[in-house]
């Protein structure tokens, strides 16, 4: 039985908030989740915004420094519309995977909302961020928000100097990029300290005093290989490029022939912050559960210690119930799996699987059932898995029952839809192993590779599409895209696309072919 809490005893009563109030419930907090669920975070800065400025950084894709573009803007109209007209609420929070971490909070939540969102993202996003292995091999928290400050202020000064329709030009064309922008198998290169960024700024306007436009304008290269040496010769331009590249920024950054000093900066900044929100799409599952988790145990500690009220326990449930729903497939609320819900049931079922599981759960997961000690088990997930990797690992039959998890087989020559796996021993497998792939980034955006050029000749970029599963690139959406690329690269640009598995040609455009 819960005993009723003691007033004197309440870390807060009533909904409005003040400083006070917010410091004394994060300490409490924090040293529940350090002492017991052994979390470790960076330092947490808190900032009180308002719901203005809330859409505003949504607009900005949540970065409190970052430069002026008109893309933003178009968020923040379309945001901002959904909001008045009821078509969606405001985050109650937003957090920024930094060091310090901050964690902006909405002035209009009650005081029992700051502490919900304080433990969900000062505690349980804020541990994710530092320790799961996916952001500290890949992005580097200490060194963005001086990075974005260096870019926001290099940005402007770049409209102030060649024109603010050059800048845009630029822009529009990277962030077009942006998908083929990262180092999805190997680990980018760490950002500068204040110390090179200021040698790079000197670089830079070196570079742009003594830079010379004639070079370019010679003509192609007449020697033509032979055909006993062209095999050779491109053998030779794709190790000396180290093609094939991934990174389509990367290589327009480092190897256009076109692009001044200050336009290769300014791809880079786009490539940098792609780079940084890469690991959060690939961990959306892992990471909300894992506030989810962290927010709703802390706040039952609390609870059940006396430390918050009756009153206020009830509106922290509602506000949790609201997170986690899920609509049923043919509601017409429905838009996928929710992260939240997903994700924290899978970790409340790692928790019951290690304290109390049943002969199914020591079948499937015989290194943790029975284990009692959830804490290490989360603990080691939260810092070794990505999605697809957890619930390729995780998921469990009791969950698949749970959700009605099934397979729909689609084959492009079937007329009908196919259940291809359900509730049986086999079934779980597959379901399993699908939702699984779902997940994995690498497997469902378009595998899109520079794969040679001859900068001594002809000069034409080309880059390779391996098609998975026949799924070719929309039309007018490819076309578009490649004309971004020939802006940037400033020569012809053609893409082939190819069967991942024969490698048979499926189809090849060029720039030459698509009207201007």
């Amino acid at each position: 039985m819960v005993r009723r809490a003691n007033e004197t005893n309440l870390l807060f009563s009533g909904s409005d908030w003040n400083f006070e109030k917010l410091s004394r419930a994060f300490e409490e907090i924090e040293a529940i989740a350090v002492d017991e669920l052994h979390l470790d975070t960076y330092p947490v800065q808190i900032e009180i915004i308002s719901s203005q400025q809330m859409l505003d950084a949504y607009s900005s894709i949540g970065m409190p420094l970052m430069y002026r573009h008109w893309s933003f803007g178009k968020h923040f109209l379309h945001q901002e519309l959904l909001y008045r007209k009821g078509g969606r609420g405001l985050a109650y929070e937003l957090v920024i995977n930094s060091n310090p971490c901050i964690v902006y909070l909405m002035e209009e939540n009650t005081m029992a909302l700051q502490a919900l969102v304080t433990a969900h993202a000062a505690l349980g996003h804020n541990h994710f961020f530092k320790n799961n292995h996916l952001f500290q091999q890949w992005t580097d928290a200490g060194a963005i928000l001086g990075y974005l400050d260096f870019a926001k202020g290099y940005i402007a000064r770049c409209e102030e100097r060649h024109g603010l329709a050059a800048v845009e030009a630029i822009l529009d064309s990277a962030h077009a990029l942006m998908e083929q922008g990262v180092f999805r198998y190997h680990r980018p290169p760490k950002l500068s300290s204040e110390r090179q960024r200021e040698g790079l700024r000197e670089r830079l306007e070196y570079e742009e005093r003594s830079y010379n436009d004639l070079w370019r304008t010679l003509p192609p290269s007449q020697n033509k290989n032979k055909s006993g040496n062209e095999d050779q010769g491109m053998a030779e331009r794709k190790r000396s490029l180290n093609l094939p590249e991934e990174n389509l920024l990367y290589f327009l950054e480092k190897n256009s022939l076109t692009l001044e000093p200050w336009q290769r900066e300014i791809i880079r900044i786009v490539r940098v912050i792609a780079q940084y929100f890469y690991p959060q799409r690939q961990t959306q599952v892992m990471n909300e559960g894992c506030a989810t988790f962290v927010h709703y145990t802390l706040m039952n500690m609390l609870f059940d210690r006396g430390r918050i009220g009756e009153g206020a326990m009830l509106e922290i449930l509602r506000n949790h119930s609201n997170v986690i729903f899920q609509p049923a497939f043919d509601d017409p609320r429905f838009s996928g799996i929710n992260p939240y819900a997903l994700g924290l049931d899978m970790m409340q079922d790692i928790q019951r699987i290690s304290t109390e599981p049943t002969a199914e759960d020591r079948d499937w997961f015989p290194d943790i059932a029975g284990h009692g000690n959830w804490r290490e088990v989360l603990l080691e997930a939260w810092a070794n898995h990505r999605d697809e990797s957890f619930i390729r690992q995780y998921l469990s039959p009791s969950l698949i029952r749970k959700w009605r998890f099934f397979v729909l087989g689609d084959g492009a020559d079937q007329p009908h839809f196919e259940v291809a796996s359900i509730h049986n021993e086999r079934g779980y497998h597959k379901i399993r192993a699908q939702l699984a792939h779902s997940y994995d980034l690498g497997a469902n955006r378009p595998d899109i590779q520079v794969i040679d050029v001859d900068l001594l000749g002809d000069r034409q970029l080309r880059l390779q599409h391996r098609v998975k599963d026949g799924v070719v690139l929309e039309g007018a959406s490819r076309d578009a895209t490649l004309r971004h690329v020939r802006s940037l690269w400033g020569y012809e640009v053609s893409l082939v696309a190819v069967d991942a598995q024969t490698g048979a040609t499926i189809h090849e455009r060029s720039t030459s072919q698509i009207a201007a």
